[in-house]
């Protein structure tokens, strides 16, 4: 059971939670309009952008934590878990790329889109943190 041990984890977990509600939110809204409304002009590059607001919040969010947090050891463990899930990012979108390069039916199909690239760091961050932590016990 995951339970929080410092003031600064709780803060941290409740902005990313807050965070993580609004892109789900603002998102669900976008993908709405485009599909019934079909925005034109300048208002298209407005909302695609919107939903990656909250997920510049929750990057900085993490940064914040780093900064609040004050045990070491936390913040050791929370700096190797984001080069690790920052490894697998780049390790899957190299290979994607490579795929799409040189395998001409994976080309063809629509493929992983790139707003997947935070979803998937942010789910190998948190696969992470129990792994790095056993490497310590």
């Amino acid at each position: 059971m995951w339970c929080t041990k410092s003031a600064a984890e709780r803060v941290y977990l409740a902005r990313t939670l807050i965070f993580m509600s609004i892109y789900v939110l603002v998102t669900a809204i976008v993908s709405w309009i485009f599909a019934h409304r079909h925005p034109q002009g300048t208002l298209v590059y407005l909302l695609a952008v919107l939903p990656t607001l909250p997920i510049f919040a929750v990057i900085a969010s993490l940064g914040k934590y780093l900064v609040e947090e004050r045990d070491e050891f936390v913040r050791t463990v929370l700096v190797q878990c984001s080069l690790w899930a920052t490894a697998v990012v780049l390790a899957f979108a190299t290979c994607l790329g490579s795929l799409q390069k040189y395998v001409p039916s994976v080309n063809k199909s629509p493929g992983l889109q790139n707003y997947w690239v935070f979803v998937v760091w942010f789910l190998a961050f948190a696969a992470a943190q129990p792994l790095v932590r056993w490497r310590y016990k």
